[in-house]
């Protein structure tokens, strides 16, 4: 990368300023151990896998600003708090190339090495250019950056193991979803396209994910082009699925091979029973509960190395004014988890049983989708380019992690649910301390600013309210994204 140790020196003061909140997660050891299970190396560069990780984050945290005024912003704050003094380049760029050879030995006394007027590196040490980052950018694989967010959930796992688990498995829950790109050409070649005049060409990029239901933190993720079967990139995720780990899956990922995979690992899984699908009941456990054998009925999972089928659990529930539904799982004893544990939500929707159903926690991970998107302004992208597409989202992923993170610890230290307190308000939070956390001293960080910050995310708590449901909109604006027919006013009486 372009080395500038004027720069490299500069930089090195003021990376991680804006969200020096996150370096108890964002740990020097974690991001060595990252790089080395990657094969890479941190470099000495100013635009080393270091700073190109805390870019991206303060990027997430502000995304209506350009990489380059990021930096720029963040020095000309310290500038005007007076914690740090830039020296002109000039003099110590002259003694630097004093004694070169070559073209520059032709230039006259006092006068400035010829530079190239597509050499990224500015004279002022304070000044960036986009050219830098996109060159840097395009040495971060993807890799890179799975590697740190698995390395990131484990360690929270491990802290927080009360909050992972639900009786004896840890809890996951798994979804796909897809994010609209920038409409630019390259992006559309290499992710795919929406079809339809609906969608209007517009590139497309699959995300699936892995997450902690009961506290939101991501787990996994895996990107692919949009022509990607959800169900394919869940069967590349499975390796990260340990034994007794229990995923609650929407039906979408309904697949002989994944379940029987799920149950090779030891692991086991819940999720609702899709339609035309043939289970041989075997025996009956109670009313509306009763095992059952699943049989692939597709030539592929029956040459796989998978058993000849499945044994499971069939729990049949109807929530009123829906139509029947049933919940599929490989937890076959009613005495681990009963039926009213699994369903209690969809059938009573309030009061103690809502704290001991499960199933419903899968929705977790639709809140998670839209906190990212909406929120955070993950549907908010500009890259261009594929490899800059995968930055910014593998940014965001990162954040979101951390801002959870945050707020796990908030809601400990003041003796509340995670999940009841609210990520906008914990991301407004943020985003207003962050001149004071750029330009404070160490002390006062530790020490003030950060219990301040778990504080006040700490006051925003969100009610109570279980089992509420809220109509589509049927405006005009959402029947062109296909929410249904606008409805006709109703006619006064009279």
């Amino acid at each position: 990368m372009f080395k500038d140790d004027l720069r490299h020196r500069v930089w090195n003061q003021v990376q991680a300023q804006p969200v020096r909140c996150f370096a108890k997660f964002l740990t020097p050891a974690a991001l060595n151990e990252a790089a080395q299970r990657c094969g890479l190396r941190i470099g000495s560069s100013a635009l080393n896998l270091v700073h190109m990780v805390w870019l991206g984050v303060c990027y997430a945290i502000s995304s209506t600003r350009s990489f380059a005024s990021i930096l720029t912003v963040t020095f000309k704050l310290l500038n005007d708090a007076g914690a740090l003094s830039i020296r002109s380049a000039t003099s110590e760029q002259r003694r630097s190339n004093k004694g070169k050879q070559g073209r520059e030995r032709t230039r006259k006394k006092g006068q400035e090495p010829r530079r190239s007027k597509h050499d990224p590196r500015a004279s002022d040490p304070t000044k960036v250019s986009e050219e830098a980052f996109v060159k840097a950018r395009e040495r971060m694989p993807l890799e890179f950056w799975i590697t740190l967010t698995m390395l990131l959930a484990d360690r929270f796992a491990e802290e927080h193991d009360d909050l992972v688990r639900w009786k004896h498995f840890r809890l996951l829950a798994m979804d796909g979803t897809l994010i609209n790109l920038p409409r630019w050409k390259a992006l559309r070649d290499y992710f795919g396209a929406a079809r339809g005049r609906r969608g209007g060409r517009t590139p497309q990029v699959r995300m699936v994910m892995l997450q902690f239901p009961l506290t939101r933190v991501p787990y996994r993720y895996a990107l692919a082009p949009k022509k990607t079967a959800e169900k394919t990139i869940a069967m590349e995720l499975m390796r990260h699925v340990r034994p007794n780990d229990l995923l609650l899956i929407d039906r979408g990922f309904w697949s002989y091979g994944l379940f029987a995979l799920i149950q090779q690992q030891g692991a086991f899984f819940a999720t609702r029973k899709i339609e035309n699908v043939n289970l041989k009941v075997v025996r009956r456990l109670g009313p509306k509960d009763a095992l059952v054998r699943l049989t692939p009925s597709l030539a592929k999972w029956k040459k796989a190395p998978w058993p000849p089928s499945l044994e499971l659990r069939r729990i049949d529930y109807q929530v009123r004014g829906f139509r029947p539904s049933a919940l599929i799982t490989n937890v076959l004893d009613p005495k681990v988890i009963s039926r009213k544990e699994w369903v209690g939500m969809a059938v009573h929707e309030a009061g103690e049983v809502l704290r001991k159903s499960i199933y419903h926690r899968r929705w977790e991970i639709e809140i998670t989708f839209s906190e990212l998107k909406v929120r955070q302004g993950l549907r908010a992208l500009r890259g261009r380019k594929p490899g800059s597409i995968k930055y910014e989202i593998a940014s965001h992923v990162l954040l979101y992690l951390m801002v959870r993170w945050l707020m796990v610890e908030a809601a400990k230290a003041h003796g509340i649910d995670p999940l009841r307190l609210s990520f906008t308000e914990a991301l407004q939070e943020l985003r207003d301390m962050l001149p004071a956390l750029t330009t404070c001293s160490e002390y006062r960080l530790r020490r003030i600013l950060l219990l301040r910050l778990l504080s006040r995310i700490a006051e925003h708590v969100v009610p109570e309210r279980p089992g509420r449901h809220y109509p589509r909109p049927n405006d005009t604006k959402t029947k062109d994204l296909g929410y249904g027919k606008k409805r006709k006013p109703a006619k006064l009486a009279g």
